[in-house]
């Protein structure tokens, strides 16, 4: 039985260790299946992911102090360690004693960690999907890829706006029943490499 330890409701957080670590986009997803304890295991399975690939990030949670183990328990053989969130919350302290180009760095870094397991994601499903057919089975998907030269921050910004906006009432538009097959709609943005 876990031992029951209080979760705060938010979090500030005011060290660029504890910053760094949160900003990676698999670290929050764990953080988020975390508000009640839960086992690597049980997370590994919700997020879709490889239990081993979770106990990683989940000790370097538990180690910046993000995540806590809260008891274990007794799974056939094994003994689960169970972890939960510190808080339901996270918020950035503007006093980080980081300077705004580390900052901006950061935030940067985990639009390109997050677009890695995005990519991962599309992978994993296409695989699943090719698994699940037969052979001559026809499977609905689209692939889009385009180019645009964007010159300036303000332009950039534009086009993102612009982006989303269309794309979400394109998706509102078709999502009226719940009752249709689902489809994933995974999007992206990103400089090109130079290399």
């Amino acid at each position: 039985m876990p031992q029951e330890k209080d979760i705060q409701d938010s979090y500030c957080i005011h060290s660029p260790e504890q910053a760094t670590v949160l900003l990676n986009p698999l670290r929050g997803e764990i953080i988020a299946q975390l508000l009640e304890p839960g086992s690597a295991t049980e997370v590994a399975r919700t997020l879709g992911e490889t239990a081993q690939r979770i106990n990683y990030h989940l000790k370097a949670l538990e180690k910046a102090g993000l995540v806590q183990r809260v008891g274990t328990r007794q799974v056939r053989n094994l003994v689960e360690v169970l972890y939960r969130s510190i808080a339901k919350t996270f918020v950035l302290a503007e006093s980080l004693s980081m300077k705004p180009e580390t900052l901006q760095k950061l935030k940067d870094q985990s639009s390109l960690a997050h677009l890695i397991t995005t990519s991962e994601r599309i992978r994993r499903d296409a695989m699943l999907l090719m698994e699940e057919s037969d052979v001559g089975d026809v499977i609905p998907s689209a692939t889009l890829q385009f180019q645009v030269h964007l010159c300036t921050e303000q332009e950039r910004q534009s086009f993102i706006e612009e982006y989303t906006a269309m794309v979400g009432q394109l998706v509102t538009r078709y999502s009226s029943s719940k009752e249709q097959e689902a489809y994933q709609v995974l999007l992206a943005v990103y400089p090109k490499p130079k290399a």
